[in-house]
Order: C-alpha cells, then sequence, then structure tokens
C-alpha cells in the first residue's frame, strides 16, 4: 500500500514524473542557472533521475550560494531566499520560516543538503509522492522527504532549485490560463 504522508504534505501521483518532452520535464533546465551550479549535472538531476542525488554536501561546494547565504544571514532585517525550480524558474521553496539562516544552514550541513521544513515549501508548486520522492508539478525532480524527530524534512538537491525567477509576465500569463504549468516561461 503506497504510504500517504500527513499534511501539509500534498501527495502527488506517478503521472507527475511521466515521460515528456525532456525526460520528465516539458523543457530542460535554465542556461544559467544561479551560483553558477553545473548545468549537466542539474538537468541529469532534474530530468533524467528519480533516485539518485548531487553528492553530499554539494551546497558547500558552492561559494556563490554560501556567499548569499552569508549577506542574508548578516543582514540587520532577517531574509528569506527563494528557491526557484531549475527548469521553469518557478518558486518551489522560501527560507528560513520559524528558525534563523544559522539554523536552516547547520541541519543542511548535518543532513548533506538543503534542508527545508514544511512552512517553508511552496504546496501550490510542490508534491510528496507514495516513496518520498519530492517534485515539482512541472516534473522536476527535486529530491526527497525524509522525516526526523522535528517532522517532515525535505532533502533537495541545490541543483534542482537554482533557476531564475520567471518573468513577471509569465506567471500572470499562467495565473490567467494562457501558459499551461508544463510549458516553458521566459526569465527574468
Amino acid at each position: 500500500m503506497p504510504k500517504v504522508f500527513d499534511p501539509p504534505n500534498v501527495m502527488g501521483d506517478e503521472s507527475i514524473m511521466s515521460e515528456k518532452e525532456h525526460g520528465t520535464s516539458a523543457t530542460p533546465v535554465q542556461q544559467n542557472l544561479r551560483w553558477n551550479v553545473d548545468r549537466d549535472t542539474a538537468d541529469r538531476i532534474c530530468n533524467y533521475n528519480r533516485h539518485y542525488a548531487e553528492f553530499s554536501g554539494y551546497f558547500e561546494t558552492v561559494p556563490k550560494f554560501l556567499d548569499e547565504c552569508r549577506q542574508f544571514c548578516h543582514s540587520d532585517e532577517p531574509k528569506l531566499m527563494t528557491f526557484y525550480d531549475s527548469n521553469t524558474g518557478r518558486p518551489l521553496f522560501e527560507a528560513p520560516k520559524d528558525r534563523t539562516w544559522d539554523e536552516f544552514l547547520s541541519e543542511s550541513r548535518a543532513h548533506g543538503w538543503p534542508s527545508f521544513r514544511a512552512s517553508e515549501v511552496n504546496w501550490d508548486r510542490v508534491r510528496v509522492l507514495s516513496d518520498g520522492e519530492t517534485v515539482s508539478l512541472d516534473g522536476t525532480h527535486l529530491g526527497h522527504n525524509l522525516p526526523d524527530q522535528q517532522g517532515d524534512r525535505y532533502c533537495i538537491n541545490l541543483v534542482s532549485v537554482a533557476g531564475k525567477a520567471a518573468s513577471n509576465e509569465a506567471v500572470e500569463a499562467e495565473h490567467r490560463g494562457v501558459l499551461s504549468p508544463s510549458k516553458p516561461v521566459e526569465f527574468e
């Protein structure tokens, strides 16, 4: 019997990850991903993979990501960082919420991947499959839900959430029904 994760998880079914134009997605990853993450690795993990991940600790080898985290961490006003789908540029996670930057980074280091909690997930765009695989509605493999004593913990590949934000026009067109959620969008 398939596992069901309790709310706030939004369960998805296998059809989300069905074969599409580019692996499990309608579009390849963006050309110029944030933080200069490796595009080939991102494309392989996001679109042609269901179970594997970037190597443990990869995010700690990405200086531009760590620099941005430090800037957010040491600003006068605590800031949230939005993490975008590497294929579509749609927002998937926003962190840290209900914890500090130091706590977010400490937990991520302890587990080897950026680790998000349920309050940091954009449930309008993210689904959890019965085996814990965490995916975007656009068919991007993100990582896995690996619950611990504190609750649901989403270990997410940095290369899967290194997209640049989709343009406001594209997002507004999608809301009006002009663009399908699986169609490529323009990026800012």
